[in-house]
This record gives C-alpha cells, sequence and structure tokens, in this order.
C-alpha cells in the first residue's frame, strides 16, 4: 500500500526506521526492502563518510537524522555534499536548517510532540511532519499519546503529510496510524530486533522477553553529554539505584562517574550515560541504557530488516 507520503519519498512501502544509531548496513536493508531506512548522524565525526556508506549499499532512498540540541549546520553541510537528500531533524527548531536541504533539492522531516509545534515546522518549511507519541521508545520529544497526538497533528497540518511514531510494533499498528491519517509508520523498537541490528545479545534476551509495563519514561536518568532529554528505557539496576536515592541531580547519584562497562572500540562508558550496549561492549551490560517503547512487548524474535517490513505490510 502506497501514500502521497511514499510518493514523495520514493519508497515502496509506508515503513520508517527509525535513525536510532550510525548503522549503515541497517539503513541500507530497509531501504532495499522498499521502506525509508534511516541513519543517525547527530555524533559523528564524519557524517558524509556514513551517507556515502549507506549510499554504497543500496540505490533506493534513505534518510539521515540530526538532534538539534546542539549547532549541526556543519555536519548538514557535509552529509548533503556527500548526497544526503532526505533529512529528519528532532529536538530544536528546524528553522535555520530548512533552506539548506531546499537548496540541496532535498526533503525535511521534523519530529514534533504537539499541534502547535506541527503548525510552527510547517510554516518554517518542513515537508514532513513526524508525530511522535510518548509511547517511543529512547528518546522522547513530546508527552501525548500516539492515539490523540496524531490526529491532531493531521488536521493542524493538511494537506502536508504526516508520520506516526511511538509505541508502534506490529502490522495492526501500521494499520491504526494509517486510519488516524497518517501516511506511514515510524518505528524504532521492532528494528533493534532486525539482524543487521547489533545489539548486544543481552539486550536483544531483555527485549524478547519484556512485558510492556518494562518500558518505563525517564525525565533525566541518563543524562551524561545530554541533559534534560526525557527517554523510555528498560528498567534496571541504575535506575532502581537512582529512584532508591530519592532521583537526585546528576551529581549526587550513586555510581555517579563510575567506568561500568566499555564499547568493542575500547572506549568507556560510565553510569547514566545515554549509551545502549551494541556488539562487543564488555562490562556491566544489564545497568547500560537499553531503549524500548511500550510495544517491546510485541518483539519476539530476530529477523532480517526485509522480513520486518514484509510484517509490518501485511495487514494493509
Amino acid at each position: 500500500m502506497a501514500t502521497p507520503v511514499c510518493e514523495l519519498l520514493g519508497i515502496e512501502h509506508p515503513i520508517v526506521q527509525a535513525p536510532m544509531a550510525a548503522i549503515p548496513a541497517l539503513a541500507a536493508a530497509v531501504a532495499n526492502a522498499g521502506a525509508l531506512g534511516m541513519v543517525t548522524l547527530t555524533w559523528s565525526d564524519d557524517p558524509g563518510a556514513l551517507v556515502r556508506d549507506v549510499a554504497g549499499r543500496t540505490e533506493r532512498p534513505f534518510g539521515g537524522n540530526l538532534v538539534l540540541a546542539e549547532d549541526q549546520h556543519k555536519r548538514l553541510d557535509q552529509a548533503l555534499a556527500a548526497g544526503l537528500r532526505i533529512v529528519s531533524f528532532m529536538w530544536g527548531d528546524p528553522g535555520g536548517y530548512v533552506q539548506p536541504v531546499h537548496d540541496a533539492g532535498g526533503i525535511v522531516l521534523h519530529t514534533v510532540g504537539t499541534a502547535e509545534e506541527a503548525r510552527r515546522a510547517v510554516a518554517a518549511g518542513v515537508d514532513v511532519i513526524v508525530a511522535q507519541g510518548w509511547e517511543a521508545g529512547g528518546h522522547v520529544w513530546g508527552a501525548i499519546a500516539t492515539l490523540p497526538l496524531v490526529p491532531a497533528v493531521v488536521d493542524a497540518v493538511a494537506p502536508v503529510p504526516v508520520i506516526a511514531a511511538g509505541g508502534i510494533g506490529d502490522g495492526r499498528g501500521v494499520a491504526a496510524v494509517l486510519a488516524l491519517g497518517a501516511q506511514a509508520a515510524w518505528l524504532g523498537t521492532r528494528f533493534l530486533m532486525a539482524e543487521e541490528m547489533p545489539i548486544h545479545q543481552d539486550y536483544q534476551r531483555r527485549l524478547i522477553a519484556a512485558a510492556e509495563t518494562d518500558a518505563r519514561m525517564y525525565p533525566d536518568l541518563y543524562e551524561v553529554g545530554w541533559p534534560d532529554s526525557p527517554h523510555r528505557a528498560l528498567r534496571n539496576s541504575t535506575a532502581d539505584a537512582w529512584e532508591a536515592a530519592g532521583r537526585p541531580p546528576l551529581a549526587h547519584r550513586p555510581g555517579y562517574g563510575d567506568v561500568i562497562a566499555h564499547f568493542a572500540s575500547g572506549e568507556a562508558i560510565v553510569r547514566y550515560e545515554p549509551a545502549p550496549p551494541m556488539i562487543g561492549t564488555t562490562g556491566d551490560i544489564e545497568a547500560l541504557s537499553m531503549w524500548a517503547g511500550q510495544d517491546v512487548a510485541l518483539m519476539k524474535q530476530r529477523q532480517p530488516a526485509a522480513d520486518i517490513v514484509a510484517e509490518l505490510t501485511s495487514r494493509l
């Protein structure tokens, strides 16, 4: 089932993979399956190289995401120079970033949490709105649930297309948000289970075993390097110790500053850092940030990304 936003983005299926990490293989696999694969560029030292890496794996459209919690003009310029033409923004004002994308012949997506934010984004020139309900995993911009948010945003910005995000884990969820007026579904937690997503096996097991009540919303638990950034993650010993201490500010938390794990590269991970465990991560895996949306109870198995896309669209 193609929708107008599919035509705009050049994709076959109304499915968007949330930009959860800088993983070109995942973005390309989703793109090759006819959906929109995405790669995060936010913290990359060489976003152009990431774009070229994805482009070398697929001839189909894909997107790149930038979080506007800091100035991203340099990274945007590098990504556009490398050929990126679908750019998504969140966590800030996209106004100063829209024109460079349009000048390059690109399309701008922006994530919002309210209808009023959506109106402002459209006024700034944004081409596609992503309405993110608070059921979403990882960093969550708004505080309104997906069910009431999506139709409110659709009505506020029509005829600008809207993509729904937050708590969508299977084909039933995709069909539901299309019924609400969205033209595509944006999924993160489901694509964590893709074989091309190199998360740690303990993280995989936690996702498969989780109930919908295990994905908790935290205002600022994992805030080392990114303060004041609400997020949803699986409950763990780090969260329990923080809550038992009365949710103190960062400098007064139990174990603050402790190195608890290392990435495969050898880079240290400190407690309260937003750093999910990937393949090769060693140390106290359970204590790390394991992002998950409230749809986590629907995660049953690891699958190729193409199979996930096929399942998500089987009910359409």
